[in-house]
């Protein structure tokens, strides 16, 4: 699978099947991979040419919702040209892939979705890695500069909670890769004494019909319940294996950190 360049995939919205991944090296061993459905969607063309197999802003078996992103407005894309413009960035007027979790029957927890900034050349201009954790909060890391390309690594200081078993500290090293059938957003997590955890989720894309829709939801209906019951008997695993709990801080006083 090609690392870089530009992304010659259709803009279409598409959904995406595979796996996600987690493994934690330290100080105890703990490593798990499940496998997961999500979406990919071309913002800009589809505020033109919605998708008919797309349940937009209303009840379906797979759902989008604007309001689940940003600071909640009911214009996703509107809010990321409005945050991309206060951050200087002005370039990424070409299409817009955001990556994120469908709702599933109306329900929907979003651990992270990853919006694709790209020039009018497809070149990337930024990308959003747009975090939630199980008490409510959502936090946004914008990764931008001349080092911005699909395959190399990117770097964030860690400023959000997630997990009670992880201090807010060190940061993410984040690789994406992609091409018109295949995507991988890898994202791993340092601290002071170096790689603590290793995640990611991949998938092959294809078009978002509505045989896609039915087959992702009957071949696993009861996604948002899984994504759930996951992480807290995760947290229960790691527990019994005596990793320090974490109490939960403040969140962070800025909604963006760059």
């Amino acid at each position: 699978m090609s690392a870089g360049g530009t992304v010659n995939a259709p803009a279409q919205a598409q959904l995406g099947t595979g796996v996600v991944r987690h493994h934690r090296l330290r100080p105890r061993d703990h490593a798990f991979a499940y496998p997961t459905y999500f979406l990919m969607l071309p913002l800009r063309t589809l505020r033109d040419q919605p998708c008919a197999a797309l349940a937009r802003n209303r009840r379906g078996l797979l759902s989008f919702h604007d309001r689940d992103h940003g600071e909640g407005g009911g214009d996703a894309l509107a809010w990321l040209d409005g945050l991309l413009t206060a951050e200087d960035i002005h370039d990424a007027q070409g299409e817009v892939w955001l990556h994120t979790y469908p709702r599933v029957l109306g329900y929907v927890f979003k651990p992270v979705s990853f919006w694709y900034c790209h020039r009018v050349d497809d070149t990337l201009a930024a990308i959003v890695v747009e975090v939630n954790n199980t008490f409510g909060e959502r936090h946004c890391y914008l990764l931008a500069g001349p080092e911005l390309a699909y395959g190399r690594e990117l770097r964030a200081r860690k400023v959000f909670h997630v997990s009670p078993f992880c201090q807010i500290e060190g940061g993410y090293r984040f690789r994406f890769m992609r091409t018109a059938g295949r995507t991988v957003a890898r994202v791993d997590h340092d601290d002071a004494m170096g790689p603590l955890l290793q995640t990611s989720v991949s998938g092959h894309l294809a078009p978002l019909t509505p045989r896609a829709v039915r087959a992702a939801f009957f071949g696993m209906p009861l996604m948002t319940l899984g994504v759930l019951l996951r992480i807290h008997w995760h947290a229960l695993l790691l527990w019994r294996k005596q990793v320090p709990f974490v109490s939960k801080p403040a969140p962070p006083p800025a909604f963006v950190s760059r």
